[in-house]
């Protein structure tokens, strides 16, 4: 429905009123047509429309002033606003500042289609990291490129009749202005899927590409779109299928090419190369990561990869990136708590899951700690896994000790702890809960502990398991402090969306609970479990956790590799 002056400002949804004008033209008409009776019989009409006309007169500037100045304090008759709203004007725009994270987002998208995308700062701590205003200026280019070459445009038309030809336009300069895109195709969890589109961001954006998404079978659910104006899944007509099944086999393989020694030469006539970045590629697959995209990949205007895990550190690594990645990431501990901040986004659905929940048990606890618990031995319970959690959080003062004895009387304002819980069983929280609701804390502090959901089996692609999931890790990134699973891409998640540098528990090896039981992490940053094991600038093997600085080895996979801020 069609609104009475819409353009005219936010908040305004009908023009001011004409009344004014009316009265005026009245008056003028009234003036010009009195009748004799009205002269001889009724001087006060006259009067009171000479009066309302005065009145009108007088409030029009001050009308004019609240229109004009819709978005700012109103002035005092003197013109000046004081302190006090000027203050409360420079607090509006801080606030609406917090809203877009630091200008990692922008205005423009429908509040009520996606709530969380401008109204999740209140359910978060203030930015662990602020983003660089490089990264914030690359933002925007990436968001036109993929309005000018997304789905629907007269560019991605084009595209995909060449992939259709099978086979690039004959004799197109390597650098002609074509777009080109990167088809990621995200697999198993949902935790790796959500590592895989961040990684697959940061390059697309590294090389100028239009990133899509193939969209799975729960994704469009769980997640808004990031881009405006355009859209980051792929069209459901995408003439090629079954992405999901490619593997490094295929002629159009980056591996193959590599291999075979016929990138440069044959990359122009497919119609398309194939990365596979699965976490136990080959040795030819890793080469990816020394590719400048110069050698041979930007001719090739389509970009398929695979991949199920966080490959952003091997970026690092290739001396082609190193500059601009510096800029974009002058805090290298935080490239994924930004990328997440920008491009998850949770639908209004998963939301409601959030906030409900957030609301019921954890927004009025003086202090939140998550626990997430993820066992790779089976879905049975087990109780060295359960000591191991009680362990690290008594030792790293997570969590109090329970009284033998009750005691007399709870101490005196005593603090509140609320206790998240995630994972596939409730027997561990179940343990937990038990505990302290049976004895109370030695320091008197109340500890009250949740579970969202315990799905027993991971379901991996099944929307509302999904949905459930994505909705525990934003919970377990608004905790103060986090406990997480070696290994686990479910709770790198978890504390890389919140900016949390967790507590990290250590896989059990033999049924046995280790020693230690965890360790805090170096940072925030998730692991890349299949890294490569190679030099870019000096092409040869290298322990490539030694090479720079601000790339170690992962607490938790001892020949995994992830990003730390080094301290100089």
């Amino acid at each position: 429905m069609a609104l009475d002056g819409v353009g005219i400002g936010n908040g305004i949804s009908k023009r001011p009123s004409q009344q004014c004008s009316v009265a005026v033209d009245k008056a003028a008409h009234r003036a010009d047509e009195e009748t004799e009776e009205e002269d001889e019989g009724k001087p006060w009409v006259a009067r009171k429309w000479i009066t309302s006309l005065a009145v009108c007169l007088a409030a029009l500037p001050l009308l004019v002033i609240m229109v004009s100045r819709r978005d700012g304090p109103l002035p005092f008759p003197s013109g000046w606003t004081t302190a006090t709203t000027a203050k409360t004007y420079e607090h509006q725009q801080e606030s609406d500042q917090d809203g877009l994270l630091g200008g990692l987002l922008v205005q423009g998208f429908d509040e009520q289609s996606c709530i969380s995308r401008y109204h999740s700062a209140p359910y978060r701590k203030n930015m662990t990291r602020s983003p660089s205003a490089h990264l914030v200026k690359r933002l925007r280019e990436q968001e036109a490129l993929q309005r000018r070459c997304g789905p629907g445009t007269g560019a991605y038309r084009r595209a995909v009749e060449r992939l259709n030809t099978r086979r690039n336009v004959t004799g197109t300069p390597a650098d002609d202005g074509t777009c080109k895109y990167l088809v990621l195709v995200p697999y198993r969890g949902l935790g790796n899927r959500i590592l895989a589109m961040a990684s697959a961001f940061l390059y697309a954006m590294l090389t100028d590409r239009v990133l899509l998404i193939d969209r799975g079978t729960s994704l469009p659910d769980l997640f808004c779109e990031p881009f405006p104006g355009t859209s980051w899944f792929l069209a459901p007509d995408f003439p090629l299928r079954e992405l999901e099944n490619l593997t490094g086999e295929v002629p159009e393989s980056y591996r193959n090419l590599v291999r075979d020694g016929r990138a440069a030469s044959s990359v122009s006539e497919l119609p398309y190369v194939f990365v596979d970045l699965d976490h136990a590629c080959t040795y030819h697959d890793k080469l990816f990561y020394c590719d400048d995209h110069r050698e041979f990949l930007h001719r090739a205007p389509w970009l398929l990869m695979r991949t199920d895990g966080y490959f952003v550190p091997a970026l690092f690594l290739n001396p082609a990136y190193q500059e601009e990645l510096h800029r974009l990431f002058p805090r290298k501990d935080a490239v994924f708590y930004l990328l997440a901040k920008y491009l998850f986004h949770p639908t209004n659905k998963v939301w409601g899951l959030i906030t409900r929940f957030y609301d019921s048990y954890l927004k009025n606890s003086d202090e939140r700690l998550g626990i997430q618990v993820r066992v790779f031995d089976g879905d049975t319970p087990f109780k060295h896994v359960l000591d191991q959690i009680l362990a690290c959080t008594s030792q790293q003062h997570l969590l109090p000790p329970v009284v033998v004895r009750e005691p007399p009387l709870r101490p005196a304002g005593a603090r509140s702890k609320a206790v998240l819980m995630t994972g596939l069983s409730s027997w561990y929280f179940e343990n937990i809960r038990g505990s302290y609701w049976q004895s109370a804390t030695v320091s008197g502090e109340v500890v009250s502990v949740h579970q969202p959901s315990h799905e027993e089996h991971q379901l991996t692609g099944e929307a509302t398991h999904d949905m459930k999931a994505l909705a525990e890790m934003y919970l377990l990134s608004m905790t103060d402090a986090i406990v997480t699973s070696g290994w686990s891409t479910f709770g790198y998640v978890g504390h890389g969306l919140g900016g949390l540098t967790p507590w990290i528990m250590f896989r059990p090896e033999n049924l046995t609970t280790p020693d230690p039981p965890c360790r805090r992490a170096a940072s925030m940053e998730p692991c890349l479990h299949g890294p490569p094991f190679y030099d870019c600038r000096a092409r040869r093997g290298a322990d490539t956790g030694k090479l720079v600085p601000h790339v170690q080895h992962c607490e938790d996979m001892s020949w995994g590799l992830k990003l730390v801020h080094p301290e100089y």
